[in-house]
């Protein structure tokens, strides 16, 4: 497995792997091809067919910086052999074509090609949590000091810059009103929710506080905001929310919350590492399941359970996702995703309380179900893997 700060990515929404992946692709091609006249672009697969509502063509454009050089064909019925968010990159001199490229934003902002040009060094000599498992067993140690054992010294200030970023889209998100753009014209709520919370008391001020965190982020990302992807832009209120409320119901401190981030990022990691984290290959299972198995083992940790508790917490919080479709409205990151980021940290909160009143013990692994998570990925049809042509997408008719 690879370096958990390659979970973690801060960038600006809607969508990593249709904004950050793709604008990141862009930025390779043209350091490249830095005085080639024209560069033309042909978007394949989920990223012709949601591209618009995730404005796709918008980062590429950003980063070419000059329309006139710019050239981006859809191709929304075409879909390249390794993966459906496939791009062909090629620089064309006069009617000459002087160089293509074919890469992948295969997820989380990564991006990926048979060059190798992405591939990062190991940093973990397991991927699996039965071999983090039987680590910890045997050193008695923690998932958090597994990570510690593997990552570089400057983890913590990644992990530090990591927090701050998350701490500052939650405070711009309950800050912030009015209408997200795009023709669902969804206006934000969660101001709205944290003014309420703030009102309520006890339970319904305990959920309240983790929907409106929740909210705020999901809703910033939806507007383009940055955000860090927990492990996607589409699923990153999760984590944030659940860490933010541990923060103010619990007064957790920074530094526990930041080993909290470790044991997350490693949960996440396990998943990109043996599954898949991108909605147009697995569907919501693979981001929204992934943040709730994520936040789940994090909460659970910071609040003194055992590795087989974060374990079996991280567990439910994927299993109880499963099969969940990724059939975005108008192929905007808002429909059902902003809700779903609110809902499903609340579950990744009853997750952690519930595996911490049990002795850890259970059935299903975790990587059960990473693996059937993929096989339901697998046969779950096209049009509910992020290409608004099945599900919500298909049957809620916006104006």
């Amino acid at each position: 497995m690879h370096s958990i700060k390659e979970i973690y990515k801060t960038g600006y929404g809607p969508s990593s792997s249709h904004t950050m992946g793709p604008g990141r692709a862009a930025r390779h091609f043209m350091d490249n091809h830095p005085g080639t006249p024209t560069i033309r672009v042909t978007l394949h697969g989920s990223l012709a067919l949601t591209g618009k509502g995730h404005g796709t063509d918008d980062a590429i454009r950003k980063v070419i910086r000059d329309e006139a050089r710019t050239e981006i064909i859809w191709k929304p019925g075409e879909t390249l052999p390794r993966h459906p968010n496939g791009m062909l990159f090629e620089a064309i001199d006069g009617e000459r074509v002087t160089d293509r490229w074919e890469v992948y934003s295969v997820g989380g902002g990564d991006l990926w090609d048979e060059r190798g040009t992405f591939e990062e060094q190991e940093t973990y000599p397991d991927a699996s949590m039965s071999d983090v498992l039987q680590w910890c067993k045997e050193e008695g140690r923690t998932f958090t000091e597994y990570v510690e054992a593997h990552e570089s010294p400057d983890l913590y200030d990644y992990l530090e810059h990591v927090w701050h970023a998350m701490q500052d889209a939650i405070r711009r998100g309950l800050e912030n009103e009015g209408v997200l753009p795009g023709t669902p014209r969804l206006a934000r709520k969660a101001a709205a929710y944290h003014a309420r919370a703030r009102q309520s008391s006890g339970a319904s001020r305990h959920m309240g506080t983790v929907f409106a965190a929740a909210l705020a982020v999901a809703e910033e990302n939806a507007a383009g905001g940055l955000v860090v992807t927990a492990p996607t832009c589409g699923a990153a209120g999760v984590l944030p929310a659940v860490l933010h409320f541990l923060r103010q119901d619990q007064d957790i401190s920074d530094r526990r919350l930041l080993k909290g981030l470790a044991t997350a990022g490693l949960i996440g990691n396990i998943v990109k590492t043996r599954g898949s984290i991108s909605g147009a290959e697995v569907g919501c299972q693979g981001e929204l399941g992934t943040a709730c198995a994520m936040a789940a083992g994090a909460a659970t940790q910071i609040l003194g359970g055992t590795p087989l508790q974060v374990e079996y917490a991280a567990e439910m919080g994927f299993e109880h996702n499963l099969g969940l479709t990724c059939d975005p409205v108008g192929g905007y990151v808002q429909i059902p995703c902003i809700e779903r980021n609110a809902f499903i940290s609340q579950k990744a909160r009853e997750c952690a309380v519930y595996a911490l009143f049990s002795d850890g013990q259970h059935k299903v692994s975790f990587d059960d179900v990473v693996e059937t998570m993929m096989q339901t990925g697998r046969d779950m049809q096209a049009k509910y893997r992020e290409t608004s042509l099945g599900g919500l997408a298909r049957t809620c008719h916006i104006p």
